[in-house]
């Protein structure tokens, strides 16, 4: 399915596409157009209570900082040292006595990568993929919900499609300049409060073929508006803009809360003339 934007397209021709903004589009169009097409700032709250929810957000910005330090190699006491909060000491101390094992020796902390789909580009920033060049690749992302995310969520998740896709398409430099088979990806979820509860998931050629024509056919339906509600009212319990769309008032509940609901980018944002990328 040909993504080249209509007269009527709405997006700009440099539009970035990522796992957090298509995974808005399927969850609701019209939250897809009002965040990125239109850039309304609604004031409304996605959670409550909102300084609980800021202060988990903290926490997960906090541990994402000390993980990437740590695999960038420095040592674990003067990290601990700086680490006073009570749910980031559990976290930490999970990630050092049980983190991700028999992971491929060479590491890539919070890399960016980037290739084209269709007339845009896809982009993602991973956590850390772990290479044995010509052998495998683990791509690791950091959970750190108070709920371990049920294994159906993940599967249907934009994220647990896009990150191998791209890995595929775009990660050639990380594997000798070979672009790496599918079969040779896997992807896991590591869950802070849960460290020995992995979600694993694997990949393959029959796969990325799915994924690849799920994908093109999203962006397709995304250049072509128009952009309606959603259907399924659950999507909006932690939208902020549901009393725009008349579709309640009240925030959800954090302790109802899929960690995914927000996303966990956590604010971090993707430097573009830094992206690695294969261009095909």
């Amino acid at each position: 399915m040909t993504t080249t934007p209509t007269p009527y397209s709405l997006l700009p021709t440099d539009f970035q596409f990522s796992q957090a903004n298509l995974q808005d589009y399927a969850d609701c169009p019209r939250r897809f157009q009002l965040r990125y097409v239109e850039r309304v700032d609604w004031p409304a709250h996605e959670v409550e209570p909102a300084l609980e929810n800021e202060r988990h957000m903290q926490q997960g910005m906090a541990f994402h900082r000390l993980a990437h330090q740590h695999t960038l190699g420095i040592p674990e006491e003067p990290l601990s040292r700086t680490v006073t909060d009570i749910d980031l000491r559990r976290w930490w101390r999970n990630y050092l006595t049980r983190g991700p094992g028999n992971l491929p020796p060479s590491r890539y902390p919070e890399i960016v990568l980037s290739a084209p789909l269709g007339d845009y580009r896809l982009t993602a920033k991973f956590d850390l993929i772990a290479v044995d060049a010509g052998q495998r690749a683990v791509i690791v992302d950091w959970k750190t919900s108070r709920k371990r995310s049920r294994r159906k969520w993940l599967v249907e998740r934009l994220q647990t499609k896009v990150y191998p896709y791209l890995l595929v398409r775009a990660g050639a430099h990380l594997n000798g300049g070979q672009p790496l088979a599918p079969e040779q990806i896997e992807m896991v979820y590591w869950f802070a409060e849960y460290p020995n509860e992995s979600a694993r998931f694997a990949y393959d050629a029959a796969q990325i073929e799915a994924d690849e024509a799920y994908l093109t056919s999203l962006v397709g339906r995304i250049a072509n508006p128009p952009y309606p509600r959603t259907t399924d009212e659950r999507h909006c319990r932690y939208c902020r803009y549901r009393s725009l769309c008349q579709r309640g008032v009240e925030a959800g509940p954090f302790d109802e809360m899929e960690e995914t609901e927000l996303g966990e980018d956590f604010g971090i944002s993707l430097d573009f003339e830094q992206i690695a990328e294969i261009e095909y």
